[in-house]
């Protein structure tokens, strides 16, 4: 077995595609209209359309309806991060992200890590390992 991808069902899948395009600097290749992923060297974000859920199962998922999960992505620099998406870096997209829900803050076991929340309102965590900070930062 290979876990391979997660999906996010929109009702708005060009505004969400967008986002984590912008976010996190990783295009995302449409498949067709209803479908787009963003594929990183270890995981992929699969993006569908409502459209696309009844192929599956006519009801089986909602839209922005998520409260259980939380999206991470692990990034070289949470703070520089942070500030480039809450537009306190000349050039950056201010108002892209909706909600900050936690700025950065270093996790007990070590991660420094930002929580927000994307237009649908899905929790999305982006981190940084403590080795990938180097010593002694905070």
């Amino acid at each position: 077995m290979d876990f391979v991808s997660t999906r996010i069902i929109t009702a708005d899948i060009d505004r969400l595609v967008g986002f984590y395009e912008k976010a996190t600097g990783v295009p995302a290749a449409w498949v067709t209209e209803d479908f787009a992923e963003l594929r990183t060297p270890h995981g992929t974000l699969a993006i569908g359309s409502t459209r696309t859920v009844p192929l599956f199962a006519p009801g089986s998922a909602r839209p922005a309806e998520n409260r259980s999960v939380i999206i991470e992505f692990r990034v070289a620099d949470v703070d520089a991060l942070y500030r480039e998406l809450s537009g306190s870096v000349p050039g950056s997209a201010p108002g892209l992200v909706p909600e900050f829900v936690a700025g950065p803050t270093t996790m007990p076991w070590g991660n420094r890590s930002l929580l927000l929340r994307d237009p649908d309102g899905n929790l999305v965590n982006f981190f940084t390992p403590p080795a990938s900070r180097g010593a002694g930062r905070r």
